[in-house]
Order: C-alpha cells, then sequence, then structure tokens
C-alpha cells in the first residue's frame, strides 16, 4: 500500500499459529461443531432444536418467566430479526407467547407457556443426560477445572468485544 508521499507502507505479519495451536484451535472448532450436532439430534424426537431449548431455559430461569426480546437475544446470541422468527415457530408449538411492555410501547415480552414449562421439565433430565454423556463425563474433574480455567478468559474477552 502507498503512503501519501509515495513510500510503501508493509502490512505487518500474520502471527501464524504454530503446529500446537493449530491443532488446539481445530480440536476446539471439531468438538464445539459435533457436541453442537449430538445435542441437536437428540432434542430431535422432543421436536426441539437447541436454540428453542437455550431459550426455553432462559425463559425458565427468568423473573416471571419472561424476558424482554432485546435481552433473549442478548442472552442466545441471536440477532433480533433470527430471534423473532424463532419466537413465532415457538409460538405456533404453543411454547411461548409474546407480549406488549407497557412501559415502552415499542418493546415486546416473549413469555414462557405453560406448555413451554411443562415442555422443558419433560425434556430437561434428557438433554442433562446427554451433556454429561457427550462432554462433561469424557473429562475428569481436574480436566473440568483446567477446561474452565482455560476458557474463562477468552470468555470475559468474548464478552466484552461483544457489541
Amino acid at each position: 500500500m502507498d503512503t501519501q508521499d509515495g513510500t510503501s507502507e508493509q502490512e505487518p505479519e500474520p502471527r501464524w499459529l504454530t503446529s500446537e495451536e493449530q491443532r488446539v484451535w481445530r480440536t476446539h472448532v471439531e468438538v464445539s461443531k459435533l457436541l453442537a450436532y449430538q445435542l441437536e439430534r437428540e432434542l430431535q424426537p422432543f421436536s426441539l432444536t437447541l436454540n428453542d431449548y437455550e431459550i426455553l431455559v432462559n425463559l425458565s430461569e427468568a423473573p416471571d418467566q419472561r424476558m424482554r426480546m432485546s435481552d433473549l437475544a442478548r442472552a442466545t446470541l441471536q440477532s433480533k430479526s433470527r430471534l423473532s422468527h424463532q419466537i413465532t415457530r415457538m409460538e405456533d408449538a404453543g411454547l411461548v407467547r409474546r407480549e406488549d411492555c407497557e412501559s415502552d410501547r415499542r418493546g415486546l415480552y416473549t413469555v414462557l407457556t405453560e406448555h413451554g414449562w411443562a415442555t422443558l421439565r419433560k425434556v430437561a433430565p434428557a438433554h442433562v443426560a446427554s451433556v454429561r454423556e457427550h462432554f462433561i463425563d469424557r473429562l475428569n474433574t481436574t480436566a473440568l477445572a483446567d477446561y474452565l480455567e482455560a476458557l474463562g478468559p477468552v470468555a470475559e474477552h468474548l464478552r466484552m468485544v461483544r457489541p
């Protein structure tokens, strides 16, 4: 790239991953994808996706089992548009409903329905068993603590840079 005075400005050399770093990175990506795929497959008999389950869990843990759509989008790392489509599907299944926000006419709440709560209570034991079988039980106590210690700073950093 040329500067205003006609001299050439060099791009900094990329910090390529070492072979060990590359192995760690690729293993992380593979495990993340495979685990999400397996957990998603095991939710199919309940007619839920992993995103559906995550929404149900977030709503179940929220005060009055309701969250503003914007907060739910942030909590589930979805765009407002994508979440809106997802909530429409979940409304059609009777799992959630939308309610107007009285304090902000533009705001909407997503509320967990009785059917949604019953579905979550039915699915949660199977989902937890899947998480245990495919992830937790594959690591010993020390490895679990090391994993948390290793990924904690990454999660903290990503929370800080998230828009």
